[in-house]
């Protein structure tokens, strides 16, 4: 009985710390939800809410490279997510498939300049757990496979509303390319493994969580949601799945990049 308990006490311990850990590692995404949170419940009488929320992400993102929590190699490629995310709102707005309903002063085709932060949150957090969590990966695919299908994933988001949405053919395209990569974290003394597929379809899930959290204090909205809020569409999270993937991607090949350059082109089979 006693040593009964003192597992699950130990599980309980492990499991706290996972979930501080996790916290910890998004500290850029909840700093932008406590302020959409304030902006939605108090009206700023000075500047328009998106222009506050840029300052925010703007101030957040020079005490994580003030502070070291994150350092100039990882803000290279919350930079280069940045661009992708702000290129991407750029278009699904303009055709209509969300829409920023507040007024900003740096608001151009309909988008806000803070929105790519959302998007850099996500790849703030990326490399936040990598550190904390010590992870390392077994089983990458070559780099032509994991760009060239992070390239057909970005695509298929602009081409899928003029040809035929692929997006369930590269989720099966997943199996072959990353079926053998095994993402291994540690927490506390104890390592762990997880496939990274399923890694991949847990981030996925949060952020859609974290998506209904704000088009309900709306900072943007869907067209279902004009009259009035509703859940946000399940297979959206499929569409954060193959989002977190190009994320993830981009992490991984630079890292990879960088360890080849550093060891006068010799490449590892294991990522750290």
């Amino acid at each position: 009985m006693l040593t009964v308990r003192s597992s699950m006490k130990e599980k309980l311990l492990q499991l706290i710390r996972f979930g501080w850990n996790q916290a910890l590692s998004c500290m850029f995404a909840v700093v932008i939800f406590a302020a959409m949170a304030l902006t939605h419940f108090v009206e700023l009488p000075f500047i328009p809410r998106y222009d506050f929320l840029l300052l925010v992400c703007i101030m957040m993102q020079w005490i994580l490279i003030r502070t070291k929590l994150e350092t100039i190699d990882e803000l290279k490629v919350i930079i280069v997510f940045h661009l992708i995310g702000l290129v991407l709102e750029l278009y699904k707005v303009h055709i209509g498939s969300w829409s920023y309903p507040a007024e900003g002063w740096l608001k151009f085709g309909g988008v806000p300049i803070y929105s790519g932060f959302m998007y850099a949150s996500v790849a703030s957090y990326v490399c936040q757990a990598w550190r904390r969590f010590q992870l390392t990966i077994t089983g990458w695919p070559p780099p032509v496979l994991s760009i060239g299908l992070s390239a057909a994933i970005y695509l298929n988001f602009f081409t899928n509303h003029y040809i035929y949405d692929i997006r369930y053919v590269l989720m099966i395209a997943l199996l072959p390319v990353f079926g053998r990569a095994v993402v291994s974290f540690t927490v506390g003394s104890r390592a762990y493994k997880m496939p990274m597929i399923v890694s991949y379809l847990l981030i996925g899930f949060f952020i859609w969580i974290a998506e209904n959290i704000s088009t309900y204090l709306k900072v943007w909205k869907y067209p279902n949601q004009e009259a009035a809020w509703q859940v946000v569409h399940w297979g959206k999270i499929g569409s954060w799945f193959l989002l977190i993937i190009i994320s993830v991607i981009i992490v991984v090949e630079l890292k990879r990049l960088k360890e080849t350059l550093n060891h006068s082109g010799k490449r590892s089979d294991v990522i750290r």
